[in-house]
């Protein structure tokens, strides 16, 4: 089958209906011993530098800097772990933007998941939906062990054409063949890279700058948080 457009995927608030990366950090951490108030709190920093302004690529970095010292083959473990567990308990995916990568699939299209995620959270998402690449976040891995800091820009924003170009560079195809999916602004230099464009949920601040020709999709409702602290919260401390 001649493979002749890429579709390329935001994955968070694109193709799942939460935040891959908060529902990872909360697993690890809990994997870790940490209870609940540990996650909140380094969340809630986060969030809190998202309030102030201070760029969506800065607070990218900012949360890698939890996996400092953390081994690599470890945090890729937990990442299959935490994806099998949003499987178990359903509505992680929405589903309509799953289907319209399974349509490209079966029309013979590449699939590039393109994410300010990592590879321990997009690499057992791009397995499970059969994506043919992933551009991402890469955390710095030395001598087995994240150093908390990341490997080139964030992938947000204009970082995502950039991947895009890339892309159509190695697959021999032009962009304005393709098609780009996302639901944030930050998305925006994607969806212009691409020939035609996908808009996922109701970001007013996308939607004021959305083209004529870009479809639409829904968002879904995000799933219940995981269980993941029966220790703590039994017993009042870590987990052993």
């Amino acid at each position: 089958m001649s493979r002749t457009r890429i579709a390329f995927f935001d994955v968070d608030g694109t193709l799942t209906n939460a935040t891959s990366l908060f529902r990872f950090l909360r697993h690890y951490l809990a994997a870790q011993g940490h209870g609940e108030d540990t996650y909140l709190q380094r969340r809630r920093h986060i969030m809190e530098l998202a309030a102030r302004g201070v760029p969506r690529e800065e607070t990218n970095r900012a949360y890698f800097a939890n996996f400092a010292g953390a081994e690599a083959d470890r945090v890729a473990a937990l990442g299959e772990r935490w994806l099998a567990a949003e499987l178990d308990q359903q509505g992680f995916f929405n589903a309509h933007v799953v289907g319209a990568l399974h349509r490209h699939r079966e029309a013979g299209d590449r699939v590039v998941l393109v994410s300010g995620s990592f590879p321990a959270c997009l690499d057992p998402i791009a397995a499970h939906l059969g994506a043919d690449a992933v551009r991402c976040s890469n955390p710095r891995i030395s001598e087995g062990r994240y150093t908390g800091e990341l490997v080139g820009p964030a992938m947000i924003g204009a970082a995502k054409a950039e991947a895009v170009q890339q892309a159509c560079a190695f697959y021999g195809i032009p962009a304005e063949r393709c098609v780009s999916y996302g639901d944030h602004l930050s998305d925006l230099p994607m969806l212009e890279e691409t020939g035609d464009g996908v808009l996922i949920g109701e970001d007013p601040a996308l939607d004021a700058v959305r083209r004529a020709h870009w479809s639409h999709l829904p968002a879904q409702p995000a799933p219940p948080p995981l269980d993941l602290f029966p220790a703590v919260a039994a017993t009042g401390r870590k987990a052993s």
